[in-house]
């Protein structure tokens, strides 16, 4: 049994009654320290062993919880005046999210007591109640030291008793034990709160006791949870990972399937109906569990089949493996594992999961999660634990499948495993299934990206958020092949931190354009200049924000009290940093600032704020060593010619505050050893006409293409600092890798299979190889070897041999035709760009001494062979290619497949096109505010490995006649990610179709051009990585601008689509000039038709999770949108819940007003939706007219009068649509019938000189409005 079986067995504690997990929980677990001094009492027997037992006991439900904690055994002495006492001196600590006065902990008293001769029994001499919360669902005092808890006669298990439903105190069939008490203090232990994620909640655990993830504890004191000290983390990669189950994934999934909807049917009592189970998603849970519990919340991964992977097989698969491509389940993606533990009780833990629904007659085929409407249901079908061995780097794990009646980490029921009869042929061990992944761990060759880092390094050294600008002393360290290029890091005193990676230098050549003219000849602006460079280090520092006000002068709704941001730089992966709160500092706002600046500051997991400086700081490295060739003039242009746009969301509601852009023109260094630059960028929010055209927010360069017409509200500025530090490094001899376009036909040259021999570097460079044995190489034959062996050595080595000799024979025609295909077989490397073509030829030789015509097979849609002549020239003029074009060289078959005439031992070039416009999720992170997790932390591809994974391989045959190939073309497809120009995001109902027109400007329009006349446009043309989305662009005529139309299909609320569109100016789609990121936002529409200034009740129904959740309800509005409840509340699991909201609107007209729900927790959205107001002008029985100064000044206070028509006496409430420049005396009065009342008025100065129309609204007891006056003032 291992460490984790043995602490993982005796740790399993009882769960609270059910009842409680209904009640809505606290948000924080409360810690407690509880010291067992001694038991003192005239009970005591002296020279006899007692111990004390403690479990936590739920009065209200008559439910034990936890695990029962034991002491040692203590001796009773005698103890004046006639009593004795036993001394124990032991320390319990303990935490529980349970604060009931119902809760309480029970001390059971235990002999032992001699059994006649046969040895010793344990009896229940007595126990007592200790309460953990008082009346109000608070800790009891703790400043009480020392307690004396009363004993009571008998055994705690009486409490179960149905007739002890009274309190203990005042229970009749409670017997107090007289002058017999325990001494002992319960307090709070606050540094307990540092380890709830090893501790699990309600585990009752000794001071003496280890946990595992502690360290022991130092000096004097044996106690490790005094002050707890965690043992350091190792980051773990978790690559390449699938499941194989067994006999195969189709057979497991239908027998899986054939169960379930016979459970159905017996459950339902029901014949076959024609309905059955479906299976949705397949699902692996991954996480870090201690022995106790899980260390982090486990990470939810989707698996997929590898036939979806990879069409038509398995990547790489040999051996064994190739007879079960395909019947694999695969993850995309890695796994980021950042609490892992060097400690043996430590393991990762996998857990498959099937998400079922009902999917008609389906017949058991996977379906899309919106298909249907089901609830969907989620089994647990295996399980796995790996314990990773500290002493071992990357390599490859195989780990078996557990299932059946076992009690697992998850505390889920498990699918059985199979029948021993169907697994006799297989080894024991992998009868239920087995995982694989490559493992690595966290070292100089992991530099981590932002999301990966902000929680690490906690206990690092800080100093105030300005990036150090010294150049450090460069250092020799090997460059690993598979570094990645990105390191982003925490805001930290100096690039020089005591725990920082050290920087690899490679001696790169940094390739830097003279940016000094932008408009010249584009000949001359090419012209680059080599200079000594390596890792450019890129730091971002946001350290402030201030809010701002739209052109009314008023603030635009409350400043959040957290927020973060997200936004992606260059090709790197998105980043979302954690939660930020908005501090002001203790001087007070600046001088001089009409609204007080404000310091960002980090929250800890706990809500409270950390103790590191203000500000945040991410960290790029840029390492020319792991860009592709040519690629440092790609990001040179890019820092030249875009922006950087940052999204601001509220951290707490989840909703976008606004966006920011800042040109990254100034981090360009020319030269100089490091440049820094200090920014206030304007944090402002796009709002939309209904039915118009919609434009950007972002003011893009002169010269490219400017959406017009947007109106935009400032929100704030945000305070940021950029900076480039450059680090020198040595001088390296050699060429760039060449950037021919030109593919060479294979020569002669036989390439000896990989896996055949073994390459060793002799002495002196020269190779040798050493051949291998055929049962190391191939696992069919080994596996036919083992099968059925006759007994005896002689009768074995002959049946062995003969088995050799049928698998050669067997494999001879396939190993000749392999090397054959490798003779005539070329390769080609494409790094593809979302909707960027990628061209290249391919000469073609007829090896033959008479003529052939060729036909060329493609096995892939994404790349094809370029047929116009008009659009062969475009590409070859674009990439300066000196080969000729033959016109009408290309004869297309009946099944459209290219066909080409050769002459005997002729030669062409055959042109390619690569491109495509899907967007590849392992390259794209989406980025929004589905909810922050843990931090905020995502799983991202590094820079150095992009394509890792993700390669896609293309076959490309040339057939003569009978389909005898004369030459091979392997194309090797490496997805990079994308530079995004510009960001949209629109609102829209759920389940709708968005209908939206984006109006381009003329292409260099001048001033005063007449209207009509054509001034040299180009046409534009537009694709969308969606094929689901109609996308198209239309000239208006000449000289008239172009518009973009889209129309998309909205999904289910809070579900967010994004999707890209590509903008091209040549028909051939050659490059995109820009590429725009949508957003869509599906939330569910209420329309609401009110008047300005009165309240109109409305309700909304909310329907819970499958879980319960603390939610609270925020809104884009709240000064016109009121909610109840107004705080946070507990929506159940699966239940229906109304929520109760006001509208109030200022103004008259068309308005949208934004409600989110958010887990309070959690930080995640669970509903959304999009109030629709139609808000209607109220009758103005009055009209007032005042001038008043502008430019300051201490303001007026003015009166009116009011007249009560009604006989009877009325309550009236007062209001305005400009509380930012009406204030009254009084917000509400009551005045007798028929009489008149005064109503104190006091007007705010303004700054600015103009008219301003202010709305008095009085309105009766229920908000509904009884008369509405105008004043008009100006301000002179």
């Amino acid at each position: 049994m291992g460490e984790w079986e043995r602490v993982f067995r005796q740790h399993q504690p009882l769960p609270p009654h059910p009842q409680r997990g209904r009640v809505r929980p606290s948000p924080r677990s409360a810690a407690f320290r509880c010291v067992l001094k001694y038991l003192h009492g005239a009970a005591l027997a002296q020279g006899a062993e007692y111990q004390l037992r403690l479990s936590l006991f739920d009065a209200t439900y008559h439910h034990f919880f936890g695990r029962t904690w034991r002491s040692g055994w203590q001796a009773a002495h005698a103890a004046p005046p006639r009593s004795s006492r036993a001394t124990f001196s032991e320390t319990v600590y303990f935490h529980t999210s349970l604060n009931h006065p119902g809760i309480v902990a029970v001390v059971e008293v235990v002999v032992k007591a001699k059994k006649g001769d046969e040895g010793s029994q344990h009896l229940s001499c007595g126990f007592g109640i200790i309460p953990l919360f008082r009346g109000g669902s608070e800790a009891t005092d703790p400043a009480t030291e020392d307690r004396a808890l009363k004993l009571y006669h008998g055994t705690p298990r009486a409490l179960l008793h149905p007739h002890f439903q009274d309190p203990a105190e005042k229970n009749k069939y409670l017997m107090v034990m007289e002058k017999s008490h325990l001494q002992y203090a319960l307090k709070h232990h606050e540094p307990l709160e540092t380890i709830f994620h090893l501790l699990p909640e309600n585990l009752l655990v000794s001071g003496l006791q280890t946990v595992p993830g502690l360290l022991p504890a130092c000096g004097d004191t044996s106690d490790c949870f005094q002050k707890p000290r965690l043992m350091k983390a190792v980051t773990c990669y978790l690559e390449q990972l699938s499941v194989q189950l067994y006999p195969s994934l189709e057979e497991f999934e239908e027998e899986l399937l054939d169960f379930l909807n016979s459970d159905r049917l017996l459950q339902a009592n029901a014949v076959p109906d024609g309905d059955e189970v479906a299976i949705r998603e397949r699902r692996l849970h991954v996480g870090v569990h201690n022995g106790l519990r899980f260390v982090r919340v486990p990470q939810v991964a989707v698996l997929v089949p590898e036939t979806e992977v990879v069409p038509g097989g398995c990547r790489g698969a040999s051996g064994s493996r190739a007879r079960d491509a395909g019947q694999a389940l695969v993850l995309r993606s890695r796994i980021h594992l950042s609490e892992m533990v060097p400690h043996p009780a430590f393991r990762v833990c996998f857990q498959l999961e099937y998400v079922l629904c009902s999917a008609g007659r389906a017949g058991g085929k996977a379906v899309p999660g919106s298909a249907r409407g089901e609830a969907a249901d989620m089994r647990s079908v295996r399980w796995a634990v790996w314990s990773p061995d500290p002493g071992t780097g990357d390599t490859e794990v195989v780990l078996p499948l557990r299932g059946g009646a076992r009690r697992g980490p998850c505390q889920a029921l498990v699918y059985r495993t199979p029948a021993s009869s169907r697994s006799s042929r297989q080894g024991k061990h992998v009868e239920s299934g087995t995982v694989r992944f490559h493992v690595s761990t966290d070292s100089e060759e992991h530099l981590v990206t932002a999301a990966e880092i902000l929680c690490k390094d906690r206990d690092e050294s800080e100093q105030p958020p300005t990036p150090s600008l010294r150049v450090p002393a460069p250092r020799r360290v090997s460059a690993s092949p598979r570094g990645p290029g990105l390191s982003v890091s925490q805001l930290m005193a100096s690039p020089r931190g005591k725990d920082q990676t050290p920087l690899q230098d490679g001696g790169i050549t940094h390739l830097e354009a003279d940016l000094g003219s932008l408009d010249t000849e584009p000949g001359a602006s090419d012209q680059l200049r080599a200079l000594p460079f390596t890792p450019l280090q890129v730091p971002m520092a946001a350290v402030g924000l201030q809010a701002g006000r739209d052109a009314q002068g008023s603030v635009e709704g409350p400043w959040p009290r957290t927020i973060f941001l997200t936004f992606q730089f260059y090709r790197f992966p998105p980043v979302t940093t954690p939660r930020l709160q908005l501090v002001i500092p203790e001087g007070g706002s600046v001088t001089g600032l009409a609204v007080p600046a404000q310091l960002l500051v980090r929250v800890n997991e706990d809500g409270t704020l950390g103790t590191r400086p203000p500000g945040l700081q991410l960290k790029y490295m840029v390492d020319p060593a792991f860009l592709r060739p040519g690629e440092q003039r790609w990001f040179l242009r890019y820092l030249a010619e875009h922006s950087l746009q940052i999204d601001v969301w509220d951290g707490d509601s989840l909703l976008h505050v606004g966006s920011a852009a800042v040109k990254l023109e100034p981090l360009l260094r020319q030269g100089q050893a490091a440049v820094r630059t200090y920014h206030e960028l304007e944090v402002a929010t796009t709002e939309y006409e209904p039915e118009g055209p919609v434009l950007g927010r972002e003011a893009l360069r002169h010269g490219a293409l400017r959406p017009l017409g947007v109106r935009v509200a400032l929100r704030g500025r945000l305070h940021l600092c950029l900076a480039n530090v450059g680090h020198p490094c040595e001088e390296i001899s050699g060429q760039l890798p060449s950037r021919s376009r030109s593919v060479p036909a294979p020569d002669s040259t036989v390439t000896i299979p990989a896996g055949s021999w073994h390459s060793l570097n002799a002495g002196g460079g020269g190779r040798t190889v050493r051949a291998r044995r055929l049962v190391d190489v191939d696992s069919e034959l080994e596996a036919a070897l083992r099968s059925r062996r006759p007994e005896g050595w002689p009768k074995q080595r002959a049946w062995d041999l003969q088995v050799i000799n049928s698998y050669r024979d067997h494999i001879k025609g396939e190993s000749i035709y392999r090397v054959l295909s490798q003779a005539i077989t070329a390769t080609r490397t494409v790094h593809a760009v979302l909707g960027t073509a990628e061209f290249f030829e391919f000469a073609l030789k007829n090896p033959y001494s008479i003529q052939h015509t060729v036909t060329i097979e493609v096995d892939h849609p994404e790349l094809s062979v370029i047929l116009d002549p008009r659009e062969w020239r475009h590409f070859k003029e674009l990439t300066k290619s000196v080969t000729p074009v033959e016109e009408e060289m290309f004869h297309l078959r009946d099944d459209l497949k290219p066909q080409v005439y050769l002459r005997p031992s002729e030669t062409v070039h055959i042109p390619f096109k690569y491109q495509t416009f899907s967007a590849d999720p392992a390259v794209t992170v989406a980025q929004g505010p589905s909810g922050l997790g843990t931090g905020a932390k995502t799983d991202t591809s590094s820079l150095g490995k992009s394509g890792t994974g993700r390669t896609k391989l293309i076959q490309v045959s040339f057939q003569v006649s009978g389909g005898k190939p004369i030459a091979l073309l392997r194309v090797k497809v490496e997805p990079q990610p994308h530079v995004v120009d510009q960001t949209f995001r629109f609102y829209h109902p759920e389940l709708t179709f968005l209908k939206k027109t984006i109006r381009l400007p003329p292409w260099h329009t001048l001033p005063g051009t007449p209207v009509g006349v054509p001034g040299g446009q180009p046409e534009m043309f537009v694709r969308c990585s969606d094929p689901d989305i109609i996308c198209e662009t239309k000239a208006l005529g000449p000289g008239e601008p172009q518009d973009i139309f889209l129309k998309v299909a909205g999904g289910p609320s809070p579900q967010i689509k994004k999707f890209f569109v590509a903008i091209y100016t040549d028909a051939w789609l050659a490059a995109p000039v820009q590429i725009w990121q949508f957003y869509l936002h599906s939330l569910q529409r209420l329309d609401v038709t009110c008047t300005a200034g009165q309240l109109t009740r409305l309700s909304l129904l909310l329907r819970g999770t499958a879980a319960p959740r603390r939610v609270r309800a925020f809104t884009s509005h709240p000064q016109e949108l009121e909610v109840d409840p107004n705080g946070a509340f507990l929506l159940p699991a699966n239940g229906i819940q109304d929520l109760y909201i006001g509208v109030r609107p200022r103004r008259a007209g068309s308005k949208f007003i934004y409600l989110n729900l958010v887990d309070v927790e959690y930080h995640q959205l669970v509903s959304s939706w999009l109030l629709c107001l139609s808000c209607r002008q109220p009758l103005i029985s009055k009209a007032f007219e005042i001038s008043l100064p502008a430019g300051g000044g201490r303001g007026c206070n003015k009166r009116i009068t009011y007249t009560n028509p009604y006989p009877s006496p009325r309550l009236y409430f007062l209001c305005t649509n400009r509380p930012d420049l009406l204030q009254f005396k009084e917000d509400s009065f009551e005045v007798a019938g028929g009489e008149v009342y005064t109503i104190g008025l006091r007007f705010a100065p303004s700054q600015a000189v103009g008219e301003e129309e202010i709305l008095i609204h009085i309105n009766d007891h229920e908000d509904k409005n009884e008369e509405t006056f105008c004043v008009k003032v100006l301000y002179q």
